[in-house]
């Protein structure tokens, strides 16, 4: 992307699979049943606060602009309820990680995630992890949303990361694009250790990215009753899905 637009980007906090052939409608069930059995996650009166990381390698290029799209549909669902402000963490290239300012709009969050280009790199989740808790020792963090389609450091490293995000209750929610088993177990054990979920979408359905988005807000800005009213809301897609796990 040109410069002048990269000179717009979030500051830096530090240094191919094959897409799905078929519908994961299972396990995005299962991402909001595991959703719905976590705890209140904030005071009644306050703002959710929602970290959206996303792996900006090259090979995340069509599912970032996907989620460009899609992301505005987060708070819109949380904005019904109480409120949503997000922060945008990213990663790409040589070790640049970089995250935004809060933001409580969709068009903000629109206009700093359209200044981002893709870059080749490899994948820095473990950064993510440790910005995530620093960001929730100054102020509470409802959920971390991790989108991505690689694994490439040391699991170890990484569990340990997420062991710390888990014992100060911030829940993960690792939506994974494609099918690597590498990063599956990576992502499957970051969710179990921070008492989040696991979800694989279809590459070729975007609206199943947009149901994990949607359904992630609405926890992070009204808890678990609120993900469970989210099936009376006027959203078909999103009433049917919630419907299949009663």
């Amino acid at each position: 992307m040109a410069d002048e637009r990269n000179k717009a980007a979030p500051t830096r906090t530090g240094n191919g699979n094959e897409p799905a052939a078929a519908s994961a409608r299972p396990e995005i069930d299962a991402f909001i049943k595991r959703a719905r059995t976590l705890g209140a996650p904030l005071e009644p009166g306050t703002r959710g606060r929602l970290i959206f990381a996303l792996d900006a390698t090259m090979s995340r290029q069509p599912t970032w602009d996907t989620a460009c799209r899609l992301q505005g549909d987060m708070f819109r669902e949380a904005g019904s309820i109480g409120g949503l402000d997000v922060q945008l963490v990213y990663f790409r290239g040589l070790g640049e990680c970089g995250a935004s300012g809060w933001v409580s709009d969709g068009e903000r969050l629109a206009s700093l995630m359209t200044k981002i280009s893709c870059r080749g790199g490899h994948t820095q989740i473990g950064k993510v992890l440790a910005h995530t808790r620093r960001e929730t020792e100054k102020a509470k963090v409802q959920a971390l949303v991790y989108v991505g389609d690689a694994m490439e450091e040391a699991i170890d490293d990484l569990s340990v990361a997420a062991g710390r995000l888990g014992l100060i209750g911030v829940p993960a929610f690792m939506f994974q694009e494609g099918h690597d088993p590498v990063a599956e177990k990576a992502f499957r054990e970051i969710a179990r250790l921070t008492r989040g979920a696991y979800c694989r979408f279809d590459t070729a359905s975007a609206h199943e990215l947009g149901e994990l988005l949607r359904a992630a807000a609405v926890y992070a800005a009204g808890g678990v009753k609120a993900l469970a009213d989210l099936s009376a809301r006027r959203n078909p897609g999103a009433t049917k899905l919630l419907a299949q796990m009663r």
